[in-house]
């Protein structure tokens, strides 16, 4: 009988500790205020509001002093556009009268002092800048929406003074020949 008692304390013992211990795993969290909770930073989100408006997706990301920087470029754009653009319907008008004989007509101060082909090569020269500036454009369009989204995927990216690169010229002492040569010296501190 004494055996039997022995077995049902150490058993007891041996469950006691593991209730106690599920006990207090079971107790309610405590939770954080929503001051506290950082909210996530998401990517996608930066991608879809800069493509709707340009600068939208940088002034989420805390990136202000960029829409200024995009709304320039996107100016100056512009303003080629309305340049070749204008440029290329003169010497069109100009080569189109040309071709039809009319020395008095809109653009008789193009046709007068330039042949035909002269025309026609102006007007090729403004037509080429003119496409190449719209696909500037849409490179620049597409380089915002990019830098929108690069910059929320390193939002919350840690960069303190342990992490660094430096990149400084050197001089190369070669081992068989006397002579010096230059190089690059890449330095990694993390």
């Amino acid at each position: 009988m004494r055996l039997v008692f022995l077995a049902v304390a150490f058993a007891c013992l041996a469950v006691l500790p593991a209730k106690t211990a599920k006990a207090q795993t079971d107790s309610i969290p405590k939770e954080t205020p929503d001051s506290i909770i950082e909210k996530e930073h998401s990517p996608t989100k930066a991608t879809i509001m800069s493509a709707c408006l340009p600068g939208l997706g940088q002034i989420y990301n805390h990136k202000i002093w960029k829409v200024p920087i995009i709304y320039a470029g996107f100016g100056v754009m512009a303003y080629l556009i309305v340049f070749n653009t204008g440029y290329y319907l003169d010497y069109q008008c100009a080569y189109i009268e040309s071709i039809n004989g009319d020395l008095n007509g809109n653009y008789a101060y193009l046709v007068n002092r330039y042949s035909s082909s002269e025309l026609a090569s102006a007007r090729e020269y403004y037509r080429r800048n003119l496409e190449l500036t719209c696909i500037v454009s849409a490179l620049w369009y597409v380089l915002q929406i990019l830098d929108a989204t690069v910059d929320a995927h390193l939002y919350s990216f840690n960069i303190n003074k342990t992490l660094s690169m430096k990149v400084e010229p050197t001089m190369m002492v070669p081992v068989v020949s006397a002579n010096l040569s230059g190089g690059i010296k890449l330095s990694l501190h993390f």
